[in-house]
Formats: structure tokens, C-alpha cells, sequence
């Protein structure tokens, strides 16, 4: 590879222009910018946190119009994973329902849950979703990223299920694996008749067989689920049990001030059993209309990570600050206040939560693991990704001035002096690896040539010695190449 001046590089960045980010350089939320992802679910495993998301997809029309979230386009769900709940990385999306995906006999792949557990000695994962409001499905994979495949092709619970037809929405699924190795599944939602807004009587709750892709028995009706609407929750908190789930929006004012709790609300009933009985327990979340000003429905998983209880749900502030709306949804992650021993009301913020643990520089970092990015884009890497949809990712779509960030680096004491990037593609320009800011002290500048297609390793110098802690930058100059991951040597 021919390596270019470094004046010359200089110079070629002093006159790009910085994409903007969506989000704050220091706020966390929302946890993915690259694309949408609604109804959070997460899965704890390994040290490491993995969110499942439904995958919106912004439509429009002839006319290029945004179009209105209707949800019936999406058979896609969304992976990314983190150890410190600020870089995430981007596993892609589980090609789920419809032709092209797993689940070729349903539409569509909303509200997923997942869970592990040890089978014959090899932990298997399961990945649960609504097919719309018709049912749930469920996929199998050796890995939390997939590839997920469809171990039963067809419906794990749907309208045949006993119990289960009137059901007004057959979704939101939730699941626990309890202390002795059971696992239950929760789903359903929806009001039947303004009627019975105060008691709709559609949650429903059954125990899984040993295999996770069958029903140990027939759903049971939850009973006496307050002004409930969607969005199944289910966690063990020391030996109570505690079910969340999205209140209605045929609250009135009245119902309101006696309930304590709003309409869109995620609120919670507790229960010595996962079965139930439920009572009544606490509000948890306000509407995220309330801390973003945009409202929509509201779907949240609460969980447990490294000691510290978490909730992730849905807000509209990315599409905001892409100056769209339509209804689409990203993550937010913040944190779970508990008393008393079972969760308690939190805050929606967009700066999210705390960093957990510093980011290894001299570990091979993928480049799709991200806390902040602008004017990039991700692609499966590999035929495996691309068959499946989740896997190996890399950065694409990069042009003049667009950016990607970690957060948090630890350079300690060790004095690197050499920096290894894999590139791919056919394209050619730089990159400036700076600390702090986009346009902070510059570490090294890489320049690049066409790849032909192939990933290579690039390595160059350092033009100074990081220490301690930092958070990196890599700004982009040139267009048609492709960033697969980095790692500092010393």
C-alpha cells in the first residue's frame, strides 16, 4: 500500500466537514443510532448484556413521504450486545418471519424475549416473538446471535391454544427461567370493549417444557391485571415474582388518581408464585411522553447486570433528532431504582446510565461495537451473517466527515505505538483516530487504498502515547471502503 504524507492528510481532514450525531458525544440513550429497535428485551449471558428489538423500518411513500409506523412491514429483529451497557456492538438483524426468514409461516416478528438454558451440557438459545397479534413464535440457535432457526415450523401458542382465542392481542411475550431450571411464558394484551378497560382479562401465563419449544400446560388466565394493555414483563426479585406490563389508555382522570398511575405507564403486581395469584404492586416508568415529550405505546424488560437492576424501554427521541415522525422507535437504557426489595420508579433520561467497566484497546475490537456514531451504516459480514441476518457485522456507508466512537478506553501505562485496522473494499481516503472528540488530539492517521475487495491489516505509527483512560474517535475521509476492527499494540 502506498502511504500518503502525513501533511497530506492533514490537510484533507482540515477541510471535511463533521457529520452530526443524533445523540449528545456523552449521552447513552439511545443505545443504537445506526437503526431503529423497539421493544427491548434483554438477555443476560456471559458477562454480557444482549438486547433483542423489534426491527422498525421507516416506509414511505411514492412520493417519498414518511409513512406512519403501522408495524406490518417488520419480520426483522435487531441484536446488539454490551459489557458495559455504553459500547454496544452491532450483531445485525435475525432474519425471523415471513419467506425470507426462519419462521416461514408468519408475518411478522414483533415484542422478542429471549432465554438460554443448558441442554444435554450445551447451552441452547431461545428467541421468542409475536406474529403481530396472532400468536408466538419461537427459534433455536447455539449461539445468542443466531443463526436462529424455526425448531417446531409453526406457532409455539396461537388461537387453537387452549385458552388463548379471545385473547384480543396474542403477543408481547415474556420469559423466566427460575432458580430450579422451570421456565414460564407470558403473553398476551389488548381490551376487549371499553368495558372492561378496568379488567380486560387477556394476560395469560404458561409453565414450558424441559425443551423451551414446547408447553409444559395450557395457558392460565392472569387474573385481575389492572387497565392492562401490552408489553408482558416478568422478573424474580429474592423469592417474590413480579409482572410488569403497559397500562391503557382508556384510563380517565379518575381511574388515574385512584390507580396512582397513569395511562401508558409500565406498572407492576406481585405474586409468591410465578403462576400468580398477582396483586397489585407499584409503577415503575412513566409514558416516555412524559420525559421526551413524544408519547406512543410503551415497552420495557427490567434486568439484573453486574449487580445493579437496569430497565430498558422504547423512546421516539432518535426519529426526533433525525427530524422524523412516524411513530419509530429506539432503545433507552437507565436505571432501575428498587426499595423494599422489588423495583421501584425510575426516570427516563438520554444520558443514560454509567459505564460499568473500562473498553481493552489492545483487545481486537469490532468496529460495529459503537457508544456514538454519524453518517455510517452496518452490513452482515460473511455468509453466515448474510444468510441469517445476525453475526458478524462491519462498518459501511462511509463518506467525508462521518464518525464512529467508543467510550471509555483503558490505555493504562502500557505506551503503545502501533495501531492495526482491518479495512475492506474498494474505495480509498484516511482516517483520523484522535482521543475525546472527533477533533481531538490526533493518535494516528491511516491512510487507504482500494482492498479489491479484500479485508486487509493495516498498521501505522502513533504520533503520540495514550495513557489512562480515554474514549476514541475515528473520522472518516473518502468513500467506498469498509471498517471490519481495530487494536492498539504495545
Amino acid at each position: 500500500m502506498q502511504v500518503l504524507e502525513a501533511q497530506t492528510v492533514e490537510e484533507i481532514f482540515s477541510n471535511i466537514q463533521l457529520k452530526k450525531a443524533v445523540k449528545g458525544l456523552k449521552d447513552h440513550n439511545p443505545v443504537m443510532t445506526q437503526r431503529f429497535g423497539a421493544d427491548p428485551y434483554a438477555l443476560v449471558y456471559n458477562g454480557r448484556v444482549y438486547l433483542y428489538m423489534t426491527g422498525d423500518m421507516p416506509t414511505y411513500d411514492a412520493d417519498g413521504k414518511l409513512q406512519e409506523n403501522t408495524y406490518g412491514n417488520i419480520n426483522i429483529i435487531n441484536v446488539i450486545s454490551s459489557e458495559d451497557l455504553v459500547n454496544w456492538t452491532d450483531h445485525g438483524t435475525v432474519y425471523a418471519a415471513s419467506e425470507t426468514g426462519a419462521a416461514t409461516w408468519g408475518a411478522n416478528s414483533w415484542a422478542p424475549a429471549a432465554a438460554y438454558k443448558n441442554i444435554d451440557g450445551k447451552d441452547r438459545f431461545f428467541l421468542y416473538f409475536a406474529n403481530n397479534g396472532n400468536g408466538i413464535a419461537v427459534l433455536s440457535a447455539d449461539s445468542p446471535v443466531g443463526p436462529f432457526t424455526d425448531p417446531i415450523n409453526g406457532p409455539l401458542i396461537s388461537r387453537k391454544t387452549p385458552n388463548c382465542a379471545e385473547v384480543t392481542w396474542l403477543f408481547d411475550p415474556a420469559v423466566l427461567m427460575d432458580d430450579d431450571g422451570s421456565a414460564y411464558i407470558y403473553v398476551g394484551g389488548g381490551v376487549p370493549s371499553i368495558e372492561k378497560a378496568a379488567n380486560p382479562g387477556t394476560a395469560r401465563v404458561a409453565k414450558l417444557g424441559d425443551d423451551m419449544i414446547s408447553l409444559a400446560c395450557d395457558p392460565q388466565p392472569i387474573e385481575n391485571v389492572p387497565f392492562l394493555f401490552e408489553d408482558s414483563g416478568i422478573n424474580k426479585m429474592g423469592d417474590k415474582y413480579y409482572y410488569s406490563y403497559c397500562s391503557n389508555f382508556s384510563m380517565k382522570p379518575e381511574d388515574e388518581e385512584k390507580a396512582g398511575y397513569n395511562q401508558g405507564e409500565i406498572v407492576t403486581l406481585v405474586s409468591e408464585s410465578p403462576m400468580g395469584p398477582f396483586e397489585v404492586y407499584k409503577p415503575v416508568l412513566k409514558n416516555p411522553e412524559y420525559f421526551f415529550g413524544r408519547g406512543g405505546n410503551n415497552h420495557h424488560c427490567m434486568f439484573d447486570f453486574k449487580g445493579n437492576w437496569y430497565i430498558t424501554y422504547h423512546s421516539r427521541i432518535l426519529e426526533e433528532a433525525m427530524d422524523m415522525n412516524g411513530g419509530y422507535r429506539s432503545t433507552n437504557i437507565d436505571v432501575l431504582e428498587v426499595k423494599d426489595g422489588g423495583p421501584s420508579v425510575s426516570k427516563g433520561t438520554r444520558s443514560g446510565v454509567k459505564q460499568l467497566s473500562y473498553l481493552n484497546p489492545y483487545d481486537d475490537v469490532k468496529a460495529v461495537t459503537m457508544a456514538n456514531c454519524a453518517g455510517v451504516e452496518t452490513r452482515q459480514y460473511g455468509e453466515e451473517a448474510e444468510k441469517y441476518g445476525s453475526g458478524d457485522m462491519i462498518v459501511t456507508g462511509i463518506s467525508d466527515g462521518s464518525w464512529i466512537s467508543v467510550m471509555g478506553a483503558d490505555f493504562g501505562n502500557a505506551k503503545p505505538f502501533e495501531l492495526s485496522v482491518k479495512l475492506g473494499g474498494d474505495g480509498t481516503g484516511a482516517i483520523r483516530v484522535s482521543l475525546d472528540s472527533p477533533d481531538g488530539e490526533v493518535l494516528a492517521y491511516v491512510p487507504v487504498e482500494a482492498m479489491n475487495g479484500e479485508v486487509e491489516d493495516v498498521f501505522v505509527s502513533l504520533k503520540c502515547v495514550p495513557e489512562g483512560v480515554h474514549d476514541v474517535y475515528f473520522t472518516f475521509a473518502g468513500t467506498g471502503y469498509e471498517f471490519l476492527s481495530w487494536r492498539f499494540i504495545k
